[in-house]
């Protein structure tokens, strides 16, 4: 944190809400048009050493539009070979620094197939914006830029914004390598944040205004387990001769126990912190599209077992298709098994865990190996500062309704990287993103009413921190 900032000092005349309000609605249709330019340009996270086509030329559309509204835009390439821009905008003399965060890169959109309009093309039903990083993360990203000019548009003595401003949006979040947690780690010189904007979270419902404060670690591990020295044909040795993929299936299912609850010893944190809002059991059984009979796994409330206690996850098995079945005992079986942890656990201790409990669990004295794949820490942010406040107050009056402080299951490592670099910065994690938005799944979309209230939010927030 720089502790040149002196808040109020030349911020300059506070912000008409009301005039602020009028310029974001005003922007929508533009911010339509450049959602579509973005959604159409397929930036897919991948796994090669070269970023494709359409992920340079979506960092390069980020680079345009924010040189456009008056920062000194640069791209840095992060360790997988993706372009991160980052831009600066300062704004008058000992002004408090924020930093606006969002991605370009999306996941892959599966089996087009199962998708109601082709992935790539913004397509609008009942109200919603339909389409591939509709939500996560480029909604995200034009509602960054929305706020910008909405800020500008409504500041009557124009001039530089009332606090300095740096952009960060990164082409690698979806990878989960930690390549920008890397770059940042290497060049501290980049960002010296009082706050740290992340839009890469979302409301608890559509219109709904919400802060996370509380993220799930992560630890994902490759398990290879193997019985044979080759396939076998499963009439000749089946029922003596123990084959990979059932052993597998029992090491698999020794991740639960009766209840549903998460059955890997040493993962519970003490005492797990409480959060300051529930989850009623009927509202998550209707984001989650659960069938009708199928029951919720585990014990507690769902607010714990979703944002303060582990999680496992089968997330593939290597195995043939049923189409390309033979009847054989497999020699060897993969999945991949991924653990959320609960705030304050350790990634490392995790895995070590993890691969105690799987290695007793194997049965018929099979080999086990294990490959940790990627780890990720969890995060827990600050509740009593001035960002947080003035983001509170930002929300409320962009949403006419208090905002609702909530954790969140999933996990993004660079929240917690931020915090190790910029221990007194505060990190605000929001979003344009609900339970309908589908992120990673077919039919993806966004509401456009929560970019435009989330983005008088924001620029209602850059105001008031300036002037606290």
């Amino acid at each position: 944190m720089r502790t040149t900032s002196t808040p109020g000092l030349d911020a300059g005349p506070r912000l008409d809400p009301a005039r602020c309000a009028d310029a974001v609605q005003a922007l929508m249709p533009r911010l339509r048009r450049e959602l579509a330019e973005l959604v159409a340009l397929r930036s897919v996270a991948g796994d090669g050493p070269e970023p494709s086509p359409d992920c340079e030329a979506a960092a390069r559309w980020v680079a345009d539009a924010f040189a456009a509204e008056g920062f000194a835009v640069r791209q840095l390439r992060t360790d997988d070979g993706n372009a991160t821009v980052i831009g600066r905008l300062p704004g008058p003399p000992g002004a408090r620094e924020v930093v606006l965060y969002a991605h370009y890169d999306v996941v892959s959109e599966g089996d087009a197939d199962r998708w109601t309009s082709p992935p790539f093309t913004l397509t609008e039903r009942d109200g919603r914006w339909y389409g591939r990083g509709a939500a996560d993360c480029k909604g995200n990203l034009l509602m960054h830029l929305a706020a910008l000019r909405a800020l500008r548009a409504a500041r009557p003595e124009g001039g530089p914004p009332p606090v300095s401003l740096t952009v960060l949006v990164e082409g690698s979040e979806e990878r989960g390598r930690g390549s920008l947690e890397r770059l940042l780690a290497e060049r501290p010189e980049l960002m010296a944040p009082d706050a740290v904007l992340v839009a890469d979270s979302g409301n608890f419902e559509a219109g709904v205004p919400t802060l996370t404060t509380s993220l799930r670690g992560m630890a994902v591990a490759e398990v290879t387990v193997s019985t044979l020295r080759g396939d076998l044909h499963s009439g000749q040795f089946g029922g003596p001769v123990p084959d990979a993929m059932t052993a597998l299936v029992r090491v698999l299912a020794s991740l639960h126990d009766e209840h549903g609850d998460t059955a890997v010893a040493g993962l519970e944190p003490p005492v797990p912190p409480a959060d300051p809002a529930d989850y009623p059991e009927d509202r998550l059984r209707q984001d989650a599209g659960l069938l009708d009979g199928v029951r919720l796994m585990g014990t507690g409330s769902p607010a714990q077992r979703l944002w303060t206690r582990p999680s496992a996850t089968v997330l593939a098995i290597d195995g043939p298709a049923p189409h390309e079945a033979v009847p054989a005992l497999r020699a060897s079986a993969k999945a991949l098994v991924s653990l959320r942890l609960p705030p304050g656990t350790d990634p490392a201790h995790a895995h070590d865990v993890l691969a105690a409990h799987l290695r007793r669990a194997v049965p018929f004295g099979a080999r086990l190996d294990i490959t940790r794949i990627t780890t990720g820490a969890s995060f827990r942010g600050r509740t009593d500062g001035p960002a947080h406040r003035a983001m509170s107050d930002a929300m409320a009056e962009a949403y006419g309704r208090e905002p609702l402080v909530i954790g969140a299951g999933g996990s993004i490592a660079l929240c917690s990287t931020l915090q190790r670099l910029h221990p007194d910065a505060e990190i605000l994690l929001f979003g344009v993103e609900d339970p309908e938005a589908r992120i990673h799944a077919p039919d993806e979309s966004v509401n456009p009413g929560d970019i435009a209230a989330t983005a008088l939010a924001e620029a209602l927030f850059l105001d008031r921190f300036a002037h606290i």
